[in-house]
């Protein structure tokens, strides 16, 4: 399973949000580009970034983000203000690792498709939940979509990942969140991404005995020390099953 250090960026600052809100965000006071080379010199293949100004509107934090794409020393999945293939191909023209679309997916899947068909292992689609519906607009907005029905009508489109997020329980309910992901993983064509379940290591064991989770999305957790990221790699490896000897 591949865990993904996650960083959120809001006015230059890296930020955690409880549930999405953007009027009450946790600062974090680290260099983000020094934080995104530490993730890198802790053994992380992959980091996540958010960038909630681009969610916004606002381009305040693009310099910052090229900047972190070009220096963090390991490929980054971009998420926050793709709304139309223009945008998505900038980021992937830039260096993205990977872009992940969410708003876009509900008003045009038929190009979120293409762009998967595209740009192979390039397009994750997002996924966020409040209370049995699929969110847009950056969690401010509830579309019509039970999140099963939503990831059905993207059939086998080729997305390097689906990211499942569950606002509602938002780290209060793991054992509902877990229940809510394996549910979508199991219908999912594409693997699936967990996001805002990881609290501690064992929160990743349990992870790990879930079919079709390819990863998780550990943010908060690091910026608050609870987690290491050396310990959330060590235990996102396949754990070998002991053998009783035989004399």
């Amino acid at each position: 399973m591949q865990i993904y250090p996650t960083m959120e960026l809001l006015d230059g600052h890296c930020v955690t949000l409880e549930k999405g809100r953007l009027d009450e965000p946790q600062i974090w006071h680290v260099d983000p580009i020094e934080k995104a080379r530490e993730f890198a010199a802790s053994g992380a293949e992959w980091m996540h970034l958010t960038d909630f100004n681009a969610v916004k509107g606002d381009d305040q934090n693009s310099d910052l983000v090229k900047e972190i794409i070009r220096t963090a020393g390991i490929p980054v999945q971009l998420g926050g203000g793709m709304r139309s293939r223009d945008s998505v191909e900038a980021w992937i023209d830039q260096g993205a690792g990977r872009v992940v679309v969410g708003t876009l997916a509900a008003l045009d899947p038929t190009l979120v498709c293409e762009l998967a068909k595209q740009h192979p292992d390039q397009i994750v689609l997002a996924v966020d939940i409040w209370q049995g519906q699929v969110m847009t607009e950056g969690w401010l907005k509830a579309g019509a979509f039970e999140p099963e029905t939503y990831i059905a009508a993207f059939g086998t489109a080729p997305f390097a990942g689906i990211i499942v997020t569950d606002i509602d329980s938002d780290m209060s309910d793991i054992e509902a969140q877990l229940g809510l992901i394996s549910g979508l993983a199991s219908v999912a064509h594409s693997p699936v991404i967990a996001s805002g379940v990881v609290r501690s290591a064992d929160d990743i064991s349990r992870l790990n005995y879930i079919p079709n989770i390819a990863g998780a999305l550990v943010g908060r957790a690091l910026f608050r020390k609870s987690l290491s990221l050396e310990d959330a790699l060590a235990m996102a490896q396949p754990q070998g099953e002991q053998v009783a000897e035989f004399i």
